[in-house]
């Protein structure tokens, strides 16, 4: 747990852009879609820290629980899948690494531009995150999940 609350440190404070790039989009990635789909997936014990929370629901799938919102959060108590967002955890050659998540270009604007288009202090800093989190036998399964169901967007369709 101690590893999370290191990772969630990291990210308080720092965003993709130099401003709230939420302006940019009207927080989409805040908003389920058209069917009412959307959500965050959860990091390990994050669900205990959420359980409260009165801007979204926890429902779990069967990759793990999922943090729905339904109002604008509380942003020092969102989860690290948020503070990480349009970035994903992915291996790389000296452990893990970050890279554009499959998923943002559907709804992020940001994510036209890669990893270039943002800011290298949230890079360096999702990088920090995401290997506080590769330090224990849970975290690193986790990233190994979250990391197989976002290749699965990157698959062709044909």
């Amino acid at each position: 747990m101690e590893e999370l609350f290191r990772a969630r440190e990291i990210l308080e404070e720092i965003t993709p852009l130099w401003e709230d790039c939420g302006a940019l989009c009207q927080a989409a990635c805040c908003h389920a879609d058209a069917d009412g789909q959307g959500g965050v997936y959860l990091f390990p014990g994050e669900e205990a820290l959420l359980k409260d929370c009165s801007w979204g629901r926890i429902e779990r799938d069967a990759f793990g629980p999922m943090l729905i919102c339904l109002q604008p959060c509380d942003r020092a108590k969102r989860p690290l899948g948020c503070r990480l967002f349009p970035l994903t955890p992915c291996p790389g050659r000296k452990g893990w690494t970050v890279r554009m998540d499959a998923r943002a270009r559907a709804m992020c604007p940001l994510s036209r531009a890669g990893l270039r288009g943002l800011s290298p202090e949230f890079l360096k800093a999702a990088r920090r995150a995401v290997l506080c989190i590769a330090q224990t036998p849970e975290g690193e399964a986790f990233l190994r999940k979250w990391h197989a169901l976002e290749e699965e967007f990157r698959r062709p369709l044909w």
